[in-house]
């Protein structure tokens, strides 16, 4: 994370309050960092979950579904049933 110079002791430059916008940019940047340990969590995670012997692109599939609506799920499937039988797949 980048250090703001503190010798600034102004509280407002050009009409911005100085500490207020330090403040912001320190939590984003300190989210960003978090973000990035998340996400390097999770590909941990999949590793693992493929060392174990599971399709992680049909894991990511069920994550995915498990967050929409089940009465959505259940017409995409239905859809995609209907679909598939018109094809013959």
């Amino acid at each position: 994370m980048s250090e703001f110079p503190k010798d600034h002791n102004d509280p407002a430059v050009g009409g911005i309050a100085a500490d207020r916008l330090r403040s912001i940019i320190e939590r984003a940047e300190r989210l960003e960092s978090e973000r990035k340990a998340l996400g390097d969590d999770i590909k941990d995670v999949f590793t693992e979950a493929k060392s174990a012997g599971f399709n992680v692109k049909v894991l990511r599939q069920i994550i995915r579904l498990r967050k929409q609506d089940p009465a959505h799920v259940e017409e995409e499937e239905t859809l995609l049933d209907i679909y598939r039988r018109a094809i013959g797949v």
